[in-house]
């Protein structure tokens, strides 16, 4: 398969009525919901990553916008896997200074930010995110200055782009580089999502057990009193009990 009109026609075959009813259901889509309007075929993920694996070596990145646009949820997440492959081919140590390769990146960062609004779910975007823009982070582009980038995603009116610019900093906290977990989590601490106070108080747990527990803390000492509860318990889930107790008492 090496065409959009081949994998939306395998996928559409695939569909399962029961599990469809159930994503919909898990993916918040009734009117008033964060996902309302998301339509899905009925397919797990790891059947997903199936069809991925099948195609990503070869597939020709003009025909990825094609799965992005299309009204399937799960086919937009085969076109955004795709992009994450393809991006991690291009991403080895061998390569990662090479001319060709940093130049292949930059493509597919720049459809990646071309079409991040189609990336209309959390699940899209934090199987995505991390692994493209999170990555190439940490990569030599030619791209632009990278803080201007992640800055106009944390300031978009777009709910994904801005879960986008947090959850981004999985990657950079993994390899031991807590800025842009510091910074975004700054930028997002008076959201009024719930679905950000999440992926706030997610980051800042992951910043803290890879990188620095000090540094959580010391973000906790600063910010604690104005985070929301949710954003707070998610973000000193690796801590002892008494501890966790402890900053949720002190909080409010």
């Amino acid at each position: 398969m090496s065409t959009a009109n081949e994998i939306i026609g395998l996928m559409e075959t695939m569909g399962n009525e029961q599990q469809r009813e159930n994503l919909m259901r898990f993916f918040k889509t009734a009117p008033g919901q964060y996902g309302h309007g998301d339509e899905f075929l009925g397919i797990k993920v790891p059947q997903t990553r199936q069809v991925v694996k099948a195609v990503e070596k070869d597939f020709p990145l003009s025909e990825v916008p094609r799965l992005l646009m299309c009204r399937w949820h799960e086919v937009r997440l085969c076109g955004l896997l795709i992009l994450v492959g393809q991006f991690e081919r291009l991403a080895t140590k061998r390569l990662a200074s090479q001319a060709d390769a940093i130049s292949q990146r930059d493509a597919i960062v720049s459809l990646y930010l071309q079409y991040a609004e189609q990336a209309n779910n959390w699940d899209l975007v934090d199987l995505s995110a991390p692994k493209i823009l999170g990555h190439w982070l940490l990569l030599p582009t030619a791209l632009g200055d990278k803080l201007t980038i992640m800055d106009q995603l944390a300031a978009s009116p777009c709910l994904w782009k801005q879960r986008m610019s947090m959850v981004s900093s999985w990657k950079t906290s993994q390899q031991g580089d807590p800025s842009w977990c510091l910074r975004y989590a700054e930028v997002h601490l008076h959201h009024p999502h719930d679905l950000m106070h999440k992926a706030v108080g997610w980051m800042l747990r992951e910043m803290g057990s890879r990188v620095s527990m000090e540094l959580l803390r010391d973000f906790l000492s600063r910010h604690a009193h104005e985070m929301p509860r949710t954003m707070l318990r998610y973000a000193i889930e690796k801590m002892s009990d008494a501890e966790r107790r402890q900053w949720m008492t002190d909080s409010h």
